[in-house]
C-alpha cells in the first residue's frame, strides 16, 4: 500500500508563513507540535495533489483518520501523532477537525460568502491554534482570540495564493458575492495582473481580514506561558505585515510574501514588543479599541 508520505509535496514546517515549533517554544513541546504539523501537512498535500482523483484523495484522508484513531499502522504520520498524543493524554479532536477541512478542499471548489469562508477556517485553521493552546495547558477562554488570528492567517494565505489556487486546482476561496459586488469574475484570476474590479474585491477582503486580525491582538497577553506569548506576538506581527501588503498590492502581479530579512525583523520586533508589554504589565490594545 502506498504511504501518504510518498505523496507529500516536499513542503516542511520551515516553508510556512508562520513559525512552527520554533526555538521560542519550550523543547518539551516541539516533538508533539511537529508530529501534529507533519500529520496536517501530509493530509493537506493529499487534498491538493494535482494527479490524484477525488475519490482516492478521500480514501487516503479516511485512512489517515482511521490510523490516527488506532485502526492500523501503515501511515507513519498518523501513527506518530497518535503515539505523541497518547504520551500527553490528549485527544485527537483538533487533528480530526482539520481533516474535515481537507475533505472540503476535495469536494468544495467555491465559496458563496464570507460566512462560508469563516466556516472553512473553523476547520482548516482554528483547530491549529486550539491545539497549540491545549499543548501549553491554556484556558479555553483564549480560543476566541486564537480563532481570529488563525482565520486571519488562513485568509491572508487565500489572498496571497488566489491565482495559484485557481490555476492549479480550480479552487477559489474568494466569496462569490464579494466578486459580484465588485463586478469581478473568477476567470480574472487567470490573468497576470488584476483588473480594477478584481483588485477592488481583493483589497476589500484584505480590509475585512485586517479587522479580524485586530480581534486577535489580545491573545499574546491572554496566555500564561511566556514562550507561547512570544511566539504568538511574532505570528501576529507576520500576519499584520502581510495583510498591510494585501490591502495595497496586487497578488497577481506583485510580491505579497515576506522575505527572509522581513521575517527576521518582524520576529525581533514581535519578541521585544511582547517582552516590553509583559514587563510593563500592559494589556494589548487593538486598533479598533484604540480608535484607529
Amino acid at each position: 500500500m502506498t504511504s501518504a508520505s510518498d505523496l507529500r509535496s516536499g513542503k516542511t514546517h520551515r516553508d510556512e508563513n508562520f513559525p512552527v515549533a520554533s526555538w521560542i517554544i519550550h523543547p518539551r513541546h516541539r516533538a508533539l507540535i511537529l508530529a501534529f504539523y507533519n500529520f496536517v501537512r501530509t493530509a493537506d498535500d493529499i487534498a491538493d495533489h494535482a494527479d490524484l482523483p477525488p475519490d482516492e484523495k478521500l480514501r487516503i484522508l479516511d485512512l489517515l483518520e482511521a490510523e490516527l484513531l488506532g485502526k492500523g499502522d501503515t501511515q507513519p504520520e498518523a501513527v506518530r501523532l497518535r503515539h505523541a498524543l497518547a504520551e500527553r493524554s490528549m485527544p485527537p479532536r483538533h487533528a480530526l477537525d482539520v481533516l474535515v477541512a481537507f475533505r472540503m478542499d476535495v469536494t468544495k471548489l467555491h465559496y458563496e460568502n464570507w460566512d462560508e469562508v469563516i466556516h472553512y477556517c473553523r476547520y482548516s485553521a482554528m483547530p491549529v491554534g486550539r491545539f497549540m493552546l491545549d499543548v501549553h495547558g491554556e484556558s479555553a477562554s483564549t480560543w476566541a482570540a486564537s480563532d481570529a488570528l488563525c482565520a486571519g492567517l488562513q485568509i491572508n494565505n487565500h489572498l496571497q495564493d488566489c491565482a495559484k489556487d485557481y490555476k492549479n486546482l480550480n479552487r477559489v476561496y474568494l466569496p462569490r458575492d464579494a466578486l459580484a459586488a465588485s463586478g469581478a469574475s473568477v476567470e480574472q484570476l487567470g490573468a497576470t495582473k488584476s483588473s480594477p474590479q478584481l483588485l477592488q474585491c481583493l483589497h476589500g477582503l484584505a480590509a475585512r481580514t485586517e479587522t479580524l486580525l485586530n480581534e486577535s491582538k489580545s491573545l499574546a497577553g491572554e496566555v500564561r506561558d511566556f514562550r507561547l506569548g512570544l511566539e504568538i506576538s511574532v505570528i501576529q506581527a507576520f500576519a499584520d505585515k502581510i495583510v498591510s501588503m494585501l490591502r495595497v498590492r496586487d497578488p497577481l502581479s506583485e510580491r505579497v510574501h515576506l522575505g527572509k530579512l522581513e521575517l527576521l525583523g518582524h520576529s525581533i520586533g514581535g519578541i521585544f514588543g511582547e517582552i516590553a508589554r509583559r514587563a510593563a504589565g500592559r494589556k494589548p490594545v487593538s486598533k479598533t479599541a484604540a480608535g484607529a
